[in-house]
């Protein structure tokens, strides 16, 4: 994949559903690739190409903690692929706790905002990067029971298309996937009756993520792209 080769990248939640999708199309197209992760192994991925770090970004020392490990090492970071999310559902807004919405706010939102904050200096300073962060169609079609999930992630979206023009003058995009369901372990599991045949390929997702950090994604900013399979 033209304009990949010899990048570092930084992948959050590389061991997820998407992010170990996401983490071995970029090894696969010869970036350098720091994968992170709550709990992640070495062992995960193989080849010296790749680099697993422990983090928490959900808090602002967390993130910054991490980057500082990140910057120490390379030197900079030219991609960012931002797979970290989570989901909370079932009770209405009005009967919503105080905890489950702040989860939401925390992995959907707030690492989002402390991880681009700890990154954007060092990109503009260097003059360039890319950054995707994984939305959701819930972001812009809510829907009854999902009201943490949906806020957080809508105001996701809106933080990354003000990150886009804010730093368009450096050479720097940021776009946000909106998929549907996506195909995992983890929501089949959930979901063992669904047709999983209407769901979102993880590895669908990783080649377009590829396609917007590479040479050919480069004219596209600020963009929130709807990836919902055939259940639309």
């Amino acid at each position: 994949m033209d304009g990949i080769k010899d990048k570092i990248a930084l992948v959050t939640g590389a061991n997820g559903g998407l992010g170990r999708n996401v983490t071995q199309a970029l090894l696969d197209a010869g970036a350098q690739v720091i994968g992170t992760s709550r709990k992640i192994e070495q062992s995960e991925f193989h080849g010296s190409a790749f680099m697993a770090l422990s983090a928490e970004i959900s808090t602002a020392a967390g993130a910054k903690d991490m980057f500082d490990i990140v910057l120490t090492r390379f030197a900079k970071v030219d991609i960012v692929v931002h797979t970290v999310g989570g989901f909370a559902g079932g009770p209405s807004v009005a009967d919503t706790d105080d905890a489950t919405f702040q989860r939401m706010l925390d992995l959907n939102l707030n690492s989002t905002f402390h991880l681009l904050r700890a990154v954007l200096p060092s990109m503009r300073e260097t003059g360039g990067g890319r950054i995707v962060a994984i939305g959701s169609r819930a972001a812009l079609e809510p829907g009854a029971g999902v009201g943490a999930y949906s806020a957080s992630k809508a105001a996701m979206v809106s933080l990354m298309r003000t990150i886009a023009l804010e730093n368009k003058d450096r050479g720097i995009t940021a776009n946000v996937i909106l998929p549907g369901i996506m195909d995992t372990p983890a929501n089949r599991q959930a979901m063992p009756n669904a047709d999983v045949s209407k769901w979102v390929q993880p590895a669908n997702v990783a080649s377009l993520i590829l396609w917007l950090v590479g040479d050919a994604g480069r004219d596209v900013n600020g963009a929130a792209i709807p990836v919902y399979g055939t259940d639309i």
